[in-house]
């Protein structure tokens, strides 16, 4: 193990939060999982990393609630100091979200402002409060998709709000940069998850169609990207800063 540092990954309880916080955590960092719904889930991936000598806990969190972030904070601090007796982290990873197929012409206000909330709002000003219990010379990973880049029909709430998030990633590497903390975004691919109703794994045909419109000849799985985030939270990546970095097999090239 390399490190003693803490990493609060937000929607960690599964998918590919689950795989960022056990790479994470054969790197040496101390983990802070959150959870919205899945709380066993996420004291399994808890206890699978105390198991192999590593350490976490896990807290509840809900991005779309907005006005529960001063709380969770709160909570962080107090569990920070029972756990490790320390009072601040060292690597945010942006990571919790949800996935929705939403044709442009269907799209209603209400999907926007759903999404808004969790995918661009909510983790504007959850960075925001975060800082204040941040180590400085720290790392922010952003979570983005390679469907800004590429279109997909369906897309174009979630993808619009994840074009924000890489341009906020800019400005905020730009702004806190005094403190040493470097900002990066991270842009996967198609990734064969339980993301937006397992959108992948339950149809064939569409994984099939991108895996052959990808150079590496499939689509993604979790432990494809989890240990791009370990490497951006590590000291080998000090020098990377405000980023997009793709992660996607080469797809659409």
């Amino acid at each position: 193990m390399e490190s003693r540092k803490i990493a609060l990954i937000t929607g960690s309880s599964r998918g590919l939060g689950r795989d960022m916080a056990l790479r994470l955590a054969e790197k040496g960092f101390r983990i802070v999982l959150t959870y919205k719904t899945g709380r066993t889930e996420a004291g399994a991936v808890a206890s699978q990393i105390e198991q192999t000598g590593g350490s976490a806990i896990s807290l509840h969190l809900d991005m779309e609630q907005l006005d529960t972030y001063e709380m969770f904070f709160n909570n962080l601090s107090i569990s920070l100091q029972e756990k490790w007796g320390v009072d601040k982290f060292d690597c945010l990873v942006n990571n919790a979200g949800m996935g929705q197929t939403i044709p442009f012409l269907q799209a209603t206000e209400s999907d926007f402002d759903r999404f808004m909330k969790v995918h661009f709002k909510g983790v504007f000003f959850f960075t925001q409060k975060a800082l204040a219990l941040m180590n400085d010379e720290g790392s922010i990973v952003n979570i983005s998709t390679g469907t800004t880049r590429f279109c997909v029909p369906g897309y174009s709430i979630y993808a619009s709000m994840k074009g924000a998030i890489e341009t906020f990633t800019r400005y905020l590497a730009k702004e806190i940069g005094s403190r040493g903390i470097n900002v990066n975004v991270l842009a996967p691919g198609p990734i064969e998850t339980d993301f937006n109703n397992a959108a992948i794994r339950n149809n064939p045909q569409g994984k099939a169609f991108m895996a052959g419109n990808t150079a590496l000849g499939r689509v993604g799985d979790a432990t494809d990207i989890g240990g791009i985030v370990a490497f951006l939270c590590s000291p080998d990546a000090k020098w990377i800063n405000g980023q997009r970095i793709e992660a996607s097999g080469g797809i659409n090239l």
